[in-house]
């Protein structure tokens, strides 16, 4: 029977344990089998093939039962998905409903999650860009959060690690506050997006509009070929999961990529109950696993440990990781962990029409959804009367409209001719929020979940500077659609509530001081050195750009640092 014990504690025995197979997840796997350790990836969902399990991707609209609507019923039963624009009857089966894993709102709170095998890489918006120099010291020059413990010169060179392999469509615009890539060619602006750059252009300094990057295959390259992925078809029905790959998720690229190793072994079905700590030892030896199918407990087993179940979820696993030397959760000793969390403010839209450039109508579809506007608002001083700025997404169109107001032949032959609308165009703020200690998430000391494992308390809500930014992306935005010649400006609060943004981050910051922080610069946990945390839950601050290009930096560039570690026997 000893034998059997002995055999059974090896075969649960790896040289990683990565919680997770999102964006940053999926990097930590490639990274870590690709240097030869046999890494165990726990994921609590399904498993999603690539191709094989994207069961909508190639239905036409009349397919449908609902032609892609959701149901009355489904609305009733899962608001806080229904409110996800992404929720669709195509999409539905990528995200978890409300009732599959509950949560307490403190204040109201839309937590979007895709339990599967690739996690929300095939839901998210595909929106890359770097982070500036100004994003990484802001903490610390305009003296709220901490100061990040590191600058752009330390990620630079994994961004563009990250870029090549993953395939980023962009211009190199030459802008400070939004450094150039590793891009493969731009997907260009139409003709009206393109008047509204040259006039911002003529009327500001400091201001642009480019082309928006993303993460889509305009042109593969022999690494993009050799992960079996080809160019992008401008379908732009990416939520349904791209059976060409010509984006990136974690399904498509990191993940098989990682199996072709050898060295990858996927368990889905897997929720991260808690990390098992020695203190005898001071470091994590594991993590305890509950089976989704059979509620069996598992404890496996390794040097090194990466967190990236998604910003919440890591708070929670690592709230739940409690031992007699960290009662309050694995690396909790300053009482910060869960707090201090920051999202992006998506509240905020302005659209407005343009008589000109009838000459010209869209050309297909544009993936990366047009136009892109680097935040320009307190970037090298404080000029306005809140802390930081925002950014924002701008594209035009144009749209077929019929004369419906006849009957019979009449009507039938207005229908058969289509006239094309002027120009709509549309705009959404992407602003930072301030990451403050009131923001935070918590454990219940009672209601558990139908895996063991206690509910998560959430209190997240804006604040008065939330709404002044909202107010100043309004005013500017309206001034420079003027210049621009635009009409009928519409402003419009869309009630989004946080968390619908799907940009959570903190509650396990970064930072210097083991006092006012919880990871040090390689995003090790100061007290518990083998275990890493390179989600969401790792951010100090939230900028304005779009963060997932930044996760999976962050995590290539720890998992290096682990390895190195790791040779040295400090692991």
């Amino acid at each position: 029977m000893a034998n059997i014990a002995v055999d059974s504690v090896k075969e649960r025995t790896f040289d990683a344990i990565v919680i997770g197979s999102g964006a940053s997840g999926g990097w930590a796997a490639k990274e870590f089998t690709e240097k030869g350790m046999k890494t165990l990836v726990l994921e609590r969902g399904r498993d999603v093939a690539h191709v094989k399990d994207y069961p909508t991707t190639n239905l036409y609209p009349y397919e449908l039962e609902h032609r892609g609507e959701t149901t009355y019923k489904d609305k009733q039963a899962n608001p806080i998905a229904n409110r996800c624009y992404a929720y669709k009857e195509d999409t539905a089966h990528f995200f978890v409903k409300d009732d599959e894993h509950p949560y307490i709102q403190e204040t109201d709170f839309d937590w979007i999650r895709g339990y599967q095998v690739g996690g929300k890489t095939l839901l998210w918006a595909r929106q890359t860009q770097r982070w500036s120099e100004y994003d990484f010291e802001g903490p610390a020059r305009d003296g709220f959060a901490v100061d990040w413990p590191i600058r752009y010169r330390d990620i630079a060179p994994w961004y563009s690690h990250v870029e090549r392999f993953v395939g980023i469509a962009g211009n190199r615009d030459g802008l400070t506050t939004l450094p150039d890539g590793e891009f493969l060619p731009a997907y260009p602006l139409n003709a009206a997006e393109d008047h509204f750059r040259q006039a911002v252009a003529k009327h500001y300094s400091g201001r642009h509009v480019i082309s928006a990057r993303c993460a889509h295959l305009s042109k593969p390259q022999p690494i993009h070929i050799q992960q079996g992925r080809v160019q992008c078809q401008n379908r732009t029905l990416c939520q349904r999961g791209c059976p060409f790959g010509g984006y990136f998720s974690s399904n498509a690229s990191t993940i098989p990529w990682a199996q072709k190793t050898g060295n990858l072994t996927l368990r889905p079905f897997s929720v991260a109950h808690s990390i098992l700590y020695d203190k005898e030892i001071g470091k994590a030896t594991g993590v305890r696993v509950v089976d989704t199918r059979t509620k069996e407990t598992i404890d496996f087993f390794a040097k090194v440990i990466f967190v990236n179940a998604s910003t919440l979820n890591t708070n929670l696993i690592l709230l739940n990781s409690v031992s007699d030397r960290f009662p309050n959760g694995l690396g909790n000793d300053n009482g910060l962990l869960g707090k201090y969390i920051a999202f992006h403010n998506y509240t905020a839209r302005i659209s407005a029409e343009y008589d000109g450039l009838l000459q010209y109508k869209t050309d297909g579809r544009n993936p990366a959804g047009g136009g892109y506007i680097p935040n320009f608002r307190n970037v090298q001083r404080q000029e306005t009367g809140f802390l930081r700025g925002w950014a924002a997404a701008f594209g035009a169109s144009r749209h077929e409209q019929r004369n419906t107001e006849g009957a019979g032949v009449a009507l039938k032959e207005d229908l058969l001719k289509p006239t094309l609308s002027n120009w709509r165009i549309h705009s959404h703020m992407m602003a930072e929020t301030i990451p403050k200690e009131s923001n935070r998430v918590w454990l219940d000391t009672d209601k558990k979940d139908a895996w063991g494992v206690p509910l998560l308390h959430i209190a997240v809500e804006y604040d008065d500077s939330d709404w002044e930014r909202r107010q100043d992306y309004y005013d500017q935005m309206r001034e420079m659609y003027e210049t621009a010649g635009f009409t009928n400006i519409r402003t419009s609060d869309d009630n989004r509530r946080p968390g619908n943004d799907i940009h959570e981050m903190g509650g396990v910051r970064m930072g210097h001081d083991p006092k006012t922080s919880l990871l040090n610069k390689w995003n090790q946990l100061h007290h518990c050195k083998n275990v890493y945390v390179t989600d969401g839950a790792c951010m100090t601050s939230t900028a304005t750009q779009n963060p997932t290009l930044t996760y999976m930096a962050l995590t290539a560039r720890a998992v290096d640092h682990a390895m190195q570690e790791l040779k040295k026997g400090n692991l």
